[in-house]
């Protein structure tokens, strides 16, 4: 008995480990696609709706799509309304699990093929195309998921033979709507331990297959376990923002809404299951009274797949899925008003002004779609760069200010700002690292890798406004003073970086869209600071010669200009990297 209980721990989680494998090389598989899915199917309820019952079917994980639709509202890219449309198509989409397993894991035997599909997947993983190792992935997982399911199947303890333990439990099942409840929470709970509804889902059919429990016991299991996957984004939430929280929330408002609909009309709910599915696939009615499972096997004592079980099993895959269809149907109207609910519920306290210089996009917890977390480590990077702009204007300032209060508070700023930078690049690294922790394609490994070298730029601009505020700094110690023809002309330089970051942001902007070409423009600019470099150090050194300049004030005049320049070098290595990168062939 322990040793089968053992393995039926163990059958398990083969089936999550299968899973979970093959919902990562899906999203390898299609990362790009679902990137482009997501950002447009969302502009509208019912096209959210589909999004994510799409991007579900695709990658068998509503936690995943859940956790990931988390991510994108933590990081800006979809809001609390799309969001919420988003958790309802995942909620359907993640009932073709249910599907599966009960055509394929029990009215056929596909742990037949699984092994042959393993062989298959392994001469795939030998192949240097990194689109056949993750379709090698795929099909190791899909093959681990229905081995499992099959262990599973193979494992439970036949409570026909301990007939104790099998009254025990159907025990549970004589005390009315009470029963409901007690199978309501069972569910729930299951599913928060297993962290998995995929897996609840396939425990429950287990049991109903076995004749453990009846139907309709069967039945309100499901409804717990809608409520226990919900966590999961919660838990992701935790350490998000407060957008990432309210859609957390919206998913267990919306879950918790259909439950409590379904258990007030449950019987009625389950003769329109039993009259649909008996109606559908022309098996004995599962909700009808009286309808038991029965259990046979021939003569060798294998088990035979019998009609009941079978009305059974698709009758709880139709409850699956007419319960977050239905309630789909019934919310989508209400998105806006869900959406106050949760907002009244979770207030934004925060002082806005507080906000300025916080990381807006990845801070949304756990990494469960790799394959899209990009999307916000890239959104991140182009706010890094609008910031590190932004210090630019304060050093346009300072270069110009001759009243020394005024200048240390520009100073300060721009300290403030290289500060912000060595911050910003450090928690993005981070993310990046965690990123870089999972199974990802080469071709997000060869973007992340580009992303480290762009951060490491874009700290380094903020170091050189910091370095021309010490450089002023100085000048005003020894009490040198920039004539109007050298303000004048540094004016123009850094106008003229200031162009050059317009370019870099843009370009930036672009490659996240997917729509970079060409970075000729950032050659253009950075032509255009390296000449100007070159007209004002030949004209200053000219002005020394003609006894027209102070030697000590044109030094850190010319220190100004070369540190300008050298912001140049650093935005034209943004932009080169971009185009090794993530540039699109035309």
């Amino acid at each position: 008995m322990l040793l089968q209980i053992l393995t039926l721990l163990g059958a398990l989680g083969m089936f999550l480990y299968g899973m979970n494998m093959m919902s990562s090389g899906l999203q390898k598989v299609a990362g790009d696609r679902l990137r482009n899915f997501l950002s447009a199917m969302t502009s509208s309820p019912f096209k959210g709706v589909l999004t994510g019952l799409g991007i579900t079917s695709v990658i068998q994980s509503s936690s995943a799509t859940t956790v990931m639709v988390v991510s994108f509202v933590n990081a800006g890219l979809l809001t609390l309304a799309q969001a919420i449309s988003v958790i309802m198509g995942a909620n359907i989409g993640t009932t073709v699990t249910a599907w599966l397993v009960s055509w394929l894991g029990f009215k056929a035997d596909i742990s037949i093929l699984a092994v042959p599909l393993m062989a298959l997947g392994f001469v795939l993983s030998l192949s240097k195309k990194d689109r056949r190792r993750n379709i090698s992935e795929l099909i190791v997982g899909f093959s681990l998921l229905f081995l499992g399911l099959s262990l599973m199947k193979s494992s439970v303890p036949d409570l026909q033979q301990t007939p104790e333990v099998l009254s025990f439990i159907q025990g549970w099942q004589g005390h009315g709507f009470g029963s409901v409840l007690i199978f309501l929470v069972f569910g729930t709970v299951l599913t928060l331990v297993l962290q998995s509804s995929s897996a609840t889902m396939a425990l429950t059919l287990i049991m109903l297959n076995m004749g453990w429990i009846r139907f309709d016991m069967a039945c309100a299991m499901v409804l717990g376990e809608n409520i226990g996957t919900t966590i999961t984004a919660n838990i992701a939430a935790s350490v998000g923002n407060i957008s990432a929280k309210r859609t957390a929330l919206a998913h267990t408002a919306f879950n918790v809404f259909g439950v409590i609909w379904a258990l007030v009309t449950f019987p009625f709910f389950l003769r329109f299951i039993g009259w649909v599915t008996a109606g559908i696939f022309g098996v004995p009615d599962p909700a009808a009274p009286g309808f038991t499972v029965e259990v046979l096997h021939d003569a060798n004592g294998h088990p035979v797949q019998t009609d009941s079980q079978t009305a059974a099993l698709y009758g709880l895959s139709m409850l699956h899925t007419l319960f977050n269809t239905i309630n789909t149907c019934i919310l989508i109207w209400f998105i806006p008003v869900i959406e106050k609910l949760v907002c009244a519920i979770i207030k934004d306290s925060r002082n806005k002004s507080d906000e300025t210089f916080r990381l807006r996009y990845i801070e949304a917890g756990p990494v469960a779609t790799p394959e899209l977390a990009i999307e916000q480590a890239f959104k991140e990077i182009i706010h890094f760069a609008e910031i590190s702009r932004n210090g630019m204007k304060y050093a346009k300032s300072a270069i110009s200010e001759q009243d020394s209060d005024k200048f240390e508070e520009l100073r300060a700023k721009l300290v403030k700002y290289e500060e912000i930078s060595d911050r910003i690049e450090g928690e993005i690294a981070s993310f990046l690292n965690e990123v870089s922790a999972s199974d990802i394609s080469e071709d997000t490994s060869r973007k992340v890798k580009a992303m480290y070298k762009i951060i490491g730029e874009l700290e380094s601009l903020g170091d050189s406004g910091e370095s021309i505020s010490r450089i002023l700094s100085r000048k005003n110690i020894h009490k040198k003073v920039f004539d109007e023809s050298a303000v004048k002309h540094l004016d123009y330089m850094t106008d003229t970086v200031d162009n050059a970051y317009a370019v870099m942001i843009d370009n930036l902007s672009a490659a996240y869209r997917g729509e970079l070409h060409e970075v000729s423009n950032a050659y253009n600019a950075e032509d255009r600071i390296n000449n100007l470099r070159n007209y004002l150090r030949e004209s200053e050194i000219d002005g020394i010669e003609n006894g027209q300049k102070n030697y000590q004030t044109s030094v850190y005049y010319m220190d100004v200009v070369n540190e300008l320049e050298k912001m140049g070098d650093f935005m034209i290595n943004v932009s080169q990297d971009l185009e090794k990168v993530f540039i699109k062939r035309r």
